[in-house]
């Protein structure tokens, strides 16, 4: 009945990562209607700074484009082009030069608007790899990697495997290990590396270091680098957050088109920075013209609505107001963040030690009853069903060891919070 595509099993929603959503929609707690619900801690969505948002629509209502009608209205909600608002455009290089302290800038003609960064990731694919070529990506990495990249463009991921012995960092070894499983065992053809940086799930920057080793294994393969930066405005250390866009600027080369900095590009979004998901504005950064004209064409199919793009322009365009906003947010991801480290540490559990995100990467190997998946799997249910956390598993984002589990934080109220930690506390897991 339904075609080859609609009907494979390659989308990953049967992964323990969004079965565990389906079991918080079925008893979802609430404080006052269901005590004993399920807690979300499994949604990495940043809620702790959005009364600044609302505070700043209150006093700025003229940025809907609905309050007088007139000329404005007629401009969102007439036809545009995939091309975007440059009003946006220009705020949004703005605000991403910002977040990454100034240290680069970004041209809005090197933009391409996509609706979220699963649109931007998947364009991606689309333009630099065949149907069964590989993309390289860093374990453990996010679940919704395995519909994004593979199910409609039918390319193919191969792991880096990175583990705890070394805090998981990506090593020149595991990438040369995994670039030959690609070639050699699977027979596909290697097209570039996905990083994301910060990442999902470990809330951790990559260091130069590790920048310099991807960048030179790509230079010396040929080979393409993506870096999904969605989390770069939530590193509370922004001292220690490097974009691949500072390092694509050091191996541009004006007299060669094929240059490095030709096959990195960049990802974004405004849905964990802003705490927008619902907004779906997400960009593709590039050098590559071939690429930003490429993405530009296939960005119709999911494009950011004018109305949204008219008042993140205004929102992003209020120096002052992002200014507080970033200190804002940083300071209440930070201290969120420690309060679930402290809490877990008094109950004997350590974090994997992290400079950003909206979530921890939780070490539970103690509380496995043996060291394999299968035991993590038994915890994760008794952790869903008799404490009521709804956690994602390490196995979901591809982890080679069992026992880590990753626990999100700012999608709920300080109240929550205490809740979840109480009742881990009672309960012998």
């Amino acid at each position: 009945m339904l075609s080859r595509k609609a009907s494979c099993n390659s989308h990953g929603q049967d992964s323990y990562y969004f079965l565990g959503w389906e079991e918080y929609k079925k008893n979802p707690y609430d404080e006052v209607k269901n005590s004993n619900g399920i807690i979300q801690m499994g949604l990495a969505e940043n809620q702790l700074s959005l009364d600044l948002v609302e505070s700043w629509l209150e006093s700025n209502p003229e940025a809907t484009g609905f309050t007088n009608g007139g000329s404005t209205f007629r401009d969102i909600a007439l036809f545009q082009d995939y091309h975007g608002l440059p009003a946006f455009k220009n705020a949004l290089a703005g605000f991403m030069a910002r977040i990454r302290e100034n240290k680069v800038s970004f041209d809005p003609n090197k933009l391409v608007l996509t609706a979220g960064t699963t649109a931007a990731n998947e364009i991606l694919m689309f333009c630099l790899a065949e149907p069964g070529d590989a993309f390289l990506v860093p374990t453990p990495y996010y679940p919704g990697f395995d519909r994004d990249l593979k199910w409609r463009t039918e390319v193919e991921i191969v792991p880096i495997h990175r583990s705890s012995s070394n805090g998981f960092k990506i090593t020149e070894s595991a990438m040369e290990e995994a670039f030959k499983h690609a070639r050699n065992q699977l027979n596909r053809t290697v097209k570039g590396l996905l990083i994301t940086s910060p990442s999902n799930p470990l809330g951790t920057t990559m260091t130069r270091h590790e920048l310099d080793q991807i960048i030179h294994f790509a230079n010396t393969r040929n080979l393409h680098v993506i870096s999904d930066e969605i989390y770069s405005g939530t590193v509370f250390d922004s001292l220690s957050f490097v974009s691949i866009a500072e390092l694509a600027l050091q191996h541009k080369d004006s007299h060669d088109k094929d240059d490095l900095s030709s096959r990195v590009h960049m990802v974004y979004s405004l849905s964990k920075d802003l705490g927008l998901p619902g907004f779906r504005a997400g960009a593709i950064y590039s050098h590559n013209e071939t690429v930003i004209s490429a993405a530009t064409k296939m960005s119709s199919f999911g494009l950011v609505s004018s109305q949204t793009q008219h008042l993140l322009s205004s929102m992003l365009s209020d120096e002052k107001f992002v200014g507080r906003y970033i200190s804002e947010n940083r300071a209440r991801i930070m201290n969120r963040k420690q309060m679930l480290v402290s809490g877990l540490k008094d109950l004997g559990i350590s974090c994997l030690n992290s400079n950003a995100g909206l979530f921890c990467w939780v070490d539970m190997k103690k509380l496995l009853k043996s060291n394999t998946f299968k035991a993590e799997m038994e915890l994760w249910r008794r952790l869903i069903y008799e404490v009521g956390w709804n956690v994602s598993p390490g196995s979901s984002f591809h982890c080679v060891e069992p026992g880590w589990f990753r626990v999100c934080f700012a999608n709920m109220d300080e109240r929550t919070m205490t809740v979840a930690l109480r009742r881990l506390r009672r309960k012998e897991i």
